[in-house]
């Protein structure tokens, strides 16, 4: 079951009014779960100490238990408590620090990873990861409770939370709700638009929404990338020429300008552009849309809305060009929206796996006739949230399928080709100030220390299974303090454990 809270629940919750500039808090984002992956997204809020662990509030609880919930504009959705048998009720303590970290302690029986390396506690900060092992990912974020209402937004989104928008948008962070806003003003205000964002952003994907938002949804969007314009044959490329012209017999060619009437022209990296051949299209971006063809001595108007994109500074702009673009918009990069990264490597996945089925029956689960999650080991996930993008979603795509091509199991893995490539924004462990005493990263990951009359079947039977049926690794995965402890639980619980291991008891 699921509750939703409403903006002005939440602002009446605050005490705060529209003009005070809203707090930021810590809060932790599932990127990876094993037993419940559709619930990567999920964010939880941590402005003060608290606990995290399985199931609902436990009467030994220090502190209040952490609960996550879909954040979106028109409120957000409190979803139910963590499950899965490798999480112990009791798993987590987390507090914020007056000097604006977050400190993390592992009192739980699931080995606890920050930044992948073992520990039992730590200081940690945004950006960081916190994983319990094999059980479940955590981002570290810095965010308001709430998300900011989006005018432009008339209506509640129609689509599953984590899942990709109508116009191919994928991520439920404060950055791309911001952006989905700013596209839809954009759309609404019927003037000529300037996309700004880094190579890989996704420029050409927010143009196409600006359009598919706009009342010129039902023309054409026809798109170039103005860094391909032969310096000579800009105008003819541009505006078209008349019939005979360069030459006699050449025919008629209405231009980018002359396609795009009635509807949208983008114009991509247009900062390739030359000042002198900008200013050709100053008189085009007027309101009246007047140009004219080369060779033809009539002037003919166009009603077409222009959409930039460039990734270069202001600067790179003939000032006069610039000002005609009355609305600007700005394409966050993944270091701005990191959160996102899960979502969008399995929205790539899934992309890739419809034209391939062979990749289908490898990586994917099916429950019926649906595709399921896709298998991915949680180190991939890890890296991938901690690795510096240069080139955003186009390099995040040729990461996926580095691992795809290398992974040798049934299961997207951190392969060492994938390793290779990757870059790691992270410290010393050793010397890393905001660490607090931790495991040699050269051993295996030690047991916490278990109540084992607290261990469910369900719990030994996902210790077993993970130790591929041998007792005394699924002890240690549990925390108990030997293998004779484990088999005295199996035998309460009626679970039948290898002949050889039990002799030998």
């Amino acid at each position: 079951m699921t509750s939703t809270t409403t903006l002005t629940d939440r602002s009446l919750l605050w005490g705060r009014n529209d003009l005070e500039p809203a707090p930021e808090f810590f809060h932790l984002v599932i990127a990876w779960s094993r037993e419940e992956p559709h619930r990567v997204g999920e964010a939880a809020l941590v402005d003060a100490r608290c606990v995290l662990g399985r199931g609902g509030p436990q009467s030994q609880d220090s502190a209040p238990r952490l609960a996550f919930h879909r954040q979106r504009p028109v409120g957000w959705a409190t979803m139910p408590p963590l499950e899965g048998p490798r999480i112990s009720r009791l798993q987590l303590e987390l507090a914020p620090t007056e000097d604006g970290l977050l400190a993390v302690r592992s009192i739980g029986r699931c080995p606890l990873l920050i930044n992948g390396t073992p520990a039992t506690q730590g200081l940690v900060k945004a950006g960081d990861t916190l994983t319990l092992h094999n059980a479940l990912v955590l981002f570290v974020v810095r965010r308001r409770w709430s998300l900011e209402v989006i005018q432009a937004l008339k209506e509640a989104p129609r689509f599953s939370f984590g899942d990709a928008d109508p116009h191919g948008i994928v991520g439920e962070s404060p950055a791309v709700w911001a952006l989905r806003g700013a596209l839809a003003f954009a759309a609404q205000s019927g003037n000529h638009v300037l996309v700004r964002g880094e190579s890989g952003a996704g420029k050409e994907l927010a143009a196409r929404a600006i359009h598919a938002l706009s009342r010129r949804r039902a023309g054409v969007f026809v798109a170039r990338n103005a860094a391909t314009f032969p310096e000579g044959l800009v105008d003819a490329e541009l505006f078209g020429t008349a019939k005979g012209y360069p030459n006699v017999g050449s025919p008629e060619r209405p231009g980018l300008i002359g396609e795009a009437d009635g509807g949208t022209l983008f114009l991509d990296e247009i900062g390739e552009l030359p000042p002198h051949l900008q200013a050709h299209l100053l008189r085009v971006l007027d309101r009246d849309g007047e140009y004219q063809r080369l060779g033809e001595p009539r002037v003919r108007r166009s009603d077409l809305r222009v959409i930039a994109a460039t990734n270069r500074p202001l600067e790179s702009l003939k000032h006069d060009f610039l000002a005609r673009f009355l609305i600007t918009v700005s394409v966050p990069g993944l270091p701005d929206r990191r959160e996102d990264i899960p979502l969008l490597l399995r929205h790539l996945l899934a992309t890739a796996a419809r034209e391939s089925p062979e990749l289908t029956e490898r990586f994917f689960e099916r429950r019926g006739e649906r595709l399921a999650e896709p298998r991915i080991a949680p180190a991939l996930i890890e890296a991938l949230l901690r690795h510096p993008y240069t080139h955003h979603l186009r390099e995040l795509e040729r990461l996926m399928w580095i691992a795809l091509g290398s992974s040798h199991d049934n299961f997207l893995a951190l392969t060492p080709d994938l390793c290779a490539v990757l870059r790691p924004e992270t410290g010393d462990p050793k010397t890393d100030p905001r660490a607090g005493p931790k495991t040699d990263p050269g051993k295996s990951i030690p047991p916490q220390p278990s109540d084992s009359g607290s261990l469910g079947r369900a719990e030994i039977e996902a210790a077993l299974a993970e130790a591929q049926g041998s007792v005394t690794t699924a002890a240690r995965l549990l925390g108990l303090k030997n293998r004779f402890a484990l088999y005295r639980l199996m035998k309460r619980h009626g679970i039948a454990g290898p002949d050889e291991e039990a002799s030998e008891g």
